[in-house]
C-alpha cells in the first residue's frame, strides 16, 4: 500500500512543470487537431464579403455639362411652379378676405298701396291769439277780479296792484315840479327886470344876457320835471291791469299778497294767460307730393277722437310757399271758427284735405329704417350693388310697416335690418333669397279661397 501510495504522487508533483495538454488523454487532442483542421478548411473555401467596386470611366466633359443643365432647368421648373402656385394660392386669399370684409345685406322690395283721394294729417289746434299778462310796475297784489276759464272783453279791469313806492315817487316828483315852477317865476321876473336896466344902460350887456340864460334854464327845468311827472303816473296807472283783447283767460298765477316785479325778465311769473278762442289755428306739414293741391283758401275739415262722427268746416288760411328741406314738407295754416267754443285749445285734431289726386304710395318695413340726424332714410341697393342712401316723406304708421308718400318705388332693392355703420356709396353683396318650395297659391288680400273678389272691406295696410 505504501508504494502504491508513492506511484500515485510522484506524477502529481512532476505535472506541474508541464503543459495542460499533456496531461489530456490521447482521443480528447485527437478530436481537439479535427476540429481546427475543419474550421481551417472551411476558411480556404469562404468568398470575401466586401468587395471592390468596379472602376466606371469618367464622362466626357460635354455629356456632364447637359446633365448639369437638365437638372439646374428641372429645378428652376419645379422653384417657378412652386412660386405660381404660392401667388395663386396668396391671391385667392386675399380675393376671399376681401369679399369676406364686403357686408351681405338682405332686400325687399316696396310694396304699393292703394292711392287714397283723401289726405289725412294730424294737427294740434292752437288759440289764435294767445298773450301771457305781466305787470309793468313793482308792488303787491291786492285782488284779482277774474279767473281761469272767465270770458272777459277788452280793457276789462283783471287785477289791482298796490305801489306804494311809485306813489311816493309821484309825490316826490310834483313837488320837484312846483320847486322847478317857482325858481321859473324868479329867473323870468329877475330877467325882465335886467332887460328893462339894459335898456337905460344902467347894466351891461352881459349881466343882462347872464339872467336870460338863467330864465331858459329854469324853463328846462321845469320841461324835465313835468316829464318826469308823467312817467310816474304812467307807471302807476299800470297798477290796475286790463285786459289787451277779448279772450277767455286760461291761466291765473298769482293770488292776493303776492310779490309782484315788473316786466318779462324780471324774477317771478306772469299774472294771466288770455287766449282769443273765437277762432283757432292748425298748423300741419303736407308731404311734398301733395303740396301742389293745397291751395289757400281751399274748404277742409276738422275731426277729433273725443267728438267721433263730426266734422268742423275749416279752411287754408295761408302756406310757406316753400319746401322744408329736412322734412320735404310744406308748411301750412288751417283756420277753425270756433264761435261756440266747442273746440278747446291744445287739443290734437286731424285734418282731412280732399285733394282729389292718385299719389303714388308704398309701404316698407319697420325695420328697413334709419333714422339719423338728417331724418328718415333707408338704404337702396343700386344695380351696382352699392348703397344709396334716400330720405322719405313718412306718412302713416301701420305698426309693423310704414306709408312712404315719396322717394321709393315698388323696383327698388331696400335693404332691411341695416347696420348702423352703412354709407352711401358702401358696395355691398345681396343675401340669397330664400327658395319658396312649390306649394298651393295664396289667395290674395281681398280674395276668397276660389280666387274670387271678396265682398268683404278689409282694414290691412
Amino acid at each position: 500500500m505504501s508504494e502504491e501510495n508513492e506511484y500515485r504522487k510522484t506524477p502529481t508533483v512532476e505535472s506541474s512543470d508541464r503543459p495542460a495538454e499533456e496531461h489530456l488523454p490521447y482521443s480528447a487532442q485527437a478530436q481537439r487537431d479535427a476540429e481546427i483542421e475543419e474550421i481551417e478548411r472551411r476558411a480556404k473555401h469562404q468568398l470575401p464579403t466586401i468587395q471592390k467596386a468596379p472602376e466606371v470611366p469618367p464622362a466626357p466633359p460635354r455629356k456632364a455639362l447637359l446633365i448639369v443643365g437638365v437638372l439646374l432647368l428641372i429645378l428652376l421648373l419645379a422653384g417657378g411652379l412652386t412660386f405660381l402656385g404660392r401667388v395663386s394660392h396668396e391671391r385667392a386669399l386675399a380675393k376671399e378676405t376681401e369679399r369676406e370684409t364686403i357686408p351681405t345685406v338682405a332686400v325687399v322690395h316696396p310694396l304699393a298701396e292703394k292711392p287714397d283721394e283723401e289726405l289725412v294729417l294730424p294737427g294740434s289746434l292752437l288759440a289764435f291769439v294767445e298773450s301771457p299778462i305781466y305787470a309793468r310796475t313793482n308792488g303787491y297784489l291786492v285782488r284779482w277780479y277774474r279767473d281761469i276759464g272767465s270770458r272777459v272783453k277788452q280793457g276789462e279791469l283783471l287785477a289791482t296792484i298796490d305801489t306804494p313806492e311809485v306813489d311816493q315817487e309821484l309825490n316826490q316828483a310834483r313837488a320837484t315840479q312846483q320847486q322847478v315852477l317857482a325858481q321859473l317865476e324868479i329867473a323870468r321876473i329877475t330877467a325882465e327886470r335886467w332887460e328893462n336896466l339894459r335898456k337905460t344902460d344902467s347894466v351891461s350887456a352881459q349881466e343882462a344876457d347872464q339872467y336870460t340864460s338863467g330864465y331858459q334854464q329854469a324853463k328846462a327845468n321845469l320841461t324835465a320835471a313835468e316829464a318826469n311827472v308823467h312817467r310816474l303816473q304812467d307807471l302807476e296807472s299800470f297798477k290796475r291791469v286790463y285786459a289787451p283783447f277779448t279772450g277767455v283767460l286760461t291761466r291765473r298765477n298769482v293770488d292776493p299778497g303776492a310779490l309782484i316785479n315788473a316786466g318779462a325778465q324780471a324774477p317771478g311769473r306772469e299774472l294771466f294767460d288770455i287766449a282769443r278762442i273765437d277762432t283757432l289755428r292748425v298748423f300741419i306739414s303736407v308731404p311734398q307730393l301733395y303740396a301742389p293741391f293745397v291751395k289757400v283758401g281751399a274748404r277742409t275739415s276738422i275731426t277729433l277722437q273725443e267728438i267721433p262722427g263730426e266734422k268742423f268746416p275749416a279752411s287754408v288760411a295761408r302756406t310757406a310757399d316753400a319746401i322744408d328741406q329736412t322734412t320735404r314738407t310744406l308748411r301750412t295754416e288751417v283756420d277753425v271758427p270756433n264761435p261756440a267754443g266747442r273746440l278747446l285749445p291744445g287739443s290734437l285734431g286731424e285734418v282731412h284735405f280732399a285733394v282729389g289726386a292718385n299719389v303714388n304710395k308704398v309701404t316698407v318695413p319697420v325695420n328697413a329704417m334709419l333714422f339719423r340726424a338728417q331724418g328718415a332714410q333707408v338704404a337702396v341697393v343700386g344695380p351696382d350693388n352699392k348703397i344709396e342712401l334716400r330720405h322719405l316723406s313718412i306718412g302713416r304708421d301701420y305698426g309693423t310697416s310704414l306709408e312712404v308718400l315719396g322717394g321709393l318705388s315698388t323696383s327698388d332693392q331696400v335693404v332691411i335690418n341695416p347696420p348702423d355703420s352703412l354709407e352711401d356709396g358702401q358696395q355691398v353683396n345681396l343675401a340669397p333669397q330664400p327658395s319658396i318650395p312649390p306649394m298651393q297659391e295664396q289667395p290674395q288680400p281681398g280674395q276668397n279661397q276660389n280666387g274670387n273678389q271678396s265682398q268683404q272691406k278689409g282694414g290691412g295696410l
